[in-house]
């Protein structure tokens, strides 16, 4: 394990280039995520950075952080009343929408490229989702003026498709590394998992909002910092649960 000064480094170099890459990927009209990968294969191991990254415990831990803000964003960003008229449609996208995407991914990795059912599902659920960010850079690069209905449902669809994506794949890796479990099981975990995800989600919501509104700090930028502890707080329960 290298060094925490490296890591610090060599991330923090990392962001340093994402960041100004922003500004490229506007005027091009390329999503910026795709320079982001870019610049990940330039660095790593096989590329002329030559960094050796093979930790998949920390990249986990990083990826789970970073998803947890990411649908705390988007959620925190949404209004009600944009999404209230196109609620049902996007709740169908962003679940059985996923879900057959996943499914004609892993029977075409199936059939073309000598996977496995389970090892093309796994790779379809992987892929089932979009990303919101990606999806309105394109659109905007290119001046698509789209009616406000649809421009509301690709929101709420590329933002609410996470929860999805992560249980079928979480799912899938279980029947990998456990070919003995049943479909009762699996129905059990997704079923639990939606439900207290839900839950939970929507009681620290209500309580975050009532907490920031009632505490009374001293300083505007402790507000983040609260912000911050209660989404920690709400993933770190609601994952314990």
């Amino acid at each position: 394990m290298p060094s925490l000064e490296y890591l610090l480094l060599v991330s923090s170099t990392l962001i340093l280039l994402s960041i100004i890459t922003l500004k490229l990927s506007s005027k091009l009209g390329i999503p910026s995520f795709l320079l982001f990968l870019a610049i990940g294969m330039l660095a790593g191991s096989d590329g002329p950075g030559g960094i050796h990254f093979d930790y998949p415990e920390l990249v986990q831990s990083l990826g789970v952080i970073a998803l947890t803000f990411i649908l705390f964003s988007g959620g925190l960003d949404t209004e009600w009343k944009t999404i209230r008229p196109i609620l049902w449609e996007g709740l169908s996208l962003s679940t059985l929408g996923v879900l057959v995407t996943a499914l004609l991914v892993g029977l075409f990795a199936t059939w073309v490229l000598d996977f496995t059912l389970v090892e093309g599902l796994l790779l379809g659920a992987i892929v089932s989702c979009t990303d919101a960010a990606a999806v309105f850079m394109v659109l905007r690069a290119r001046n698509l003026r789209l009616k406000r209905r649809v421009s509301s449902l690709l929101e709420f669809e590329s933002g609410s498709n996470d929860p999805m994506a992560v249980l079928l794949t979480l799912g899938v890796i279980r029947v990998l590394t456990a070919p003995s479990i049943s479909i009762l099981d699996l129905t059990t975990f997704f079923l639990l998992q939606v439900t207290i995800g839900a839950m939970m989600g929507y009681l620290m919501g209500e309580a975050m909002r009532k907490i920031v509104s009632a505490v009374e700090l001293e300083h505007q930028g402790l507000y983040s910092v609260l912000t911050i502890a209660l989404v920690l707080f709400t993933y770190g329960l609601t994952s314990s649960l």
